[in-house]
């Protein structure tokens, strides 16, 4: 039976490096909510991607995520789909050493329907 992890929401994976990557959907929906144009948003909350192949959210001097205030995500309910997609869609090599959330066994049909509440793909 498939392991389905139900987020506890502890923020640890806000505060690993990398790279959020945004759709341009993502930008105008993050540019809506924060109230300010998409050009604006990528002057205040992108930054070049190490790659240079492209824009990814800017991160804290700490590493941190530029949303993450506290114990909070401050665009919680518009986060980006990569961040909606952890930790069941992820392949980061030690993430449960780290993260909080819940493994539960499930059914294959119960799986399917979780992950897809859990990204954002459904209501």
């Amino acid at each position: 039976m498939p392991i389905f992890h139900e987020c506890q929401r502890c923020t640890a994976c806000c505060r690993w490096p990398g790279e959020v990557r945004l759709s341009e959907s993502e930008i105008g929906r993050l540019a809506e909510y924060l109230g300010v144009s998409p050009d604006d948003f990528i002057q205040q909350y992108m930054r070049l991607r190490s790659d240079r192949r492209g824009l990814a959210l800017a991160d804290k001097p700490n590493g941190e995520c530029i949303f993450l205030t506290g114990m909070d995500c401050r665009v919680q309910s518009v986060k980006p789909q990569q961040c909606r997609d952890f930790p069941n869609l992820w392949n980061f090599p030690g993430w449960e050493q780290h993260c909080r959330a819940i493994p539960q066994e499930v059914s294959e049909a119960e799986y399917r329907q979780k992950l897809l509440v859990a990204c954002g793909r459904t209501g």
